[in-house]
């Protein structure tokens, strides 16, 4: 499974990028006698309810909720990597201040503290990838903090600490490459949640702005006509879920791998 997930999360993505080069239909153009088309050779995914191509919307859009999540995600996978090793490495006062504000930012829903951060600014793809990466970090830095804390109790961490080895030798040359498992199957897990939080955002009309688009605005764009045009919606869905889908599934793989690990160990 993991395989198949890894290849069809790269073909996936591959396509969405290099696919817009030789399919040359306007994502944007409307065209009044094409209204609704179902899917067929001529509109592999159908028309929309503007007459606009529904594959080219979806490559188009894509574009923008990949590059969002991707973004976003390692933004605040960055970002709780360096928190996480800060509390772990230096315990103490800093440690504990670390530990509040981390405990201050999970005391509100993720969701909910996106909608009040967007809804007080205007959204475009740059403020999307901002405020999704700060309301994003806390579960990497987590992590990251409670490992750090057992590299730091290692004897010779403690070693190199009293041998005056600088602190970011050390966390660069002994934290940093038992701390990749984590990293990695965090940051997998935060692509997902990104481009699902992106989605939702813009499927509740508080993400891309038109002529903007992303997957979760053209699920918005079809819940009006979901009765009697499924495929304006039903593909932004689709394609939603393959990538969430493979992105966990590669990421359940390391975390079984870094188990392994520890068990070995």
């Amino acid at each position: 499974m993991f395989k198949f997930s890894l290849y069809l999360l790269i073909f996936t993505i591959l396509a969405i990028f290099l696919l817009p080069f030789f399919y040359t239909v306007s994502a944007y153009e409307l065209n009044p006698q094409k209204i609704l088309l179902s899917p067929s050779f001529e509109h592999i995914m159908g028309t929309d309810r503007l007459g606009r191509d529904v594959f080219a919307r979806i490559l188009v859009g894509g574009q923008t909720s990949l590059i969002i999540g991707f973004l976003a995600a390692s933004f605040s996978s960055f970002l709780g990597l360096i928190i996480g090793i800060t509390a772990g490495y230096f315990k103490g006062n800093i440690d504990k201040t670390i530990t509040i504000i981390i405990d201050l930012f999970l005391t509100f829903p993720t969701f909910f503290l996106l909608l009040a951060l967007v809804s007080y600014i205007e959204a475009n793809a740059v403020i999307l990838i901002f405020v999704i990466s700060i309301t994003g970090w806390m579960g990497m830095s987590r992590m990251i903090r409670s490992e750090s804390f057992a590299i730091g109790n290692k004897p010779y961490i403690k070693a190199l600490k009293l041998a005056n080895v600088s602190n970011i030798k050390i966390v660069l040359k002994y934290f940093a490459p038992l701390l990749a498992p984590i990293f990695l199957i965090s940051f997998s897990f935060g692509v997902a949640g990104a481009i699902l939080a992106e989605s939702g955002l813009s499927f509740l009309g508080l993400g891309v702005n038109p002529p903007q688009m992303s997957w979760g605005s053209l699920l918005s764009d079809g819940k009006s006509v979901m009765d009697i045009a499924w495929w304006v919606s039903f593909f932004a869905g689709l394609m939603i879920f393959i990538i969430t889908f493979c992105l966990i599934q590669i990421s359940d793989y390391l975390q079984h791998i870094a188990n392994k690990k520890e068990v070995l160990k």
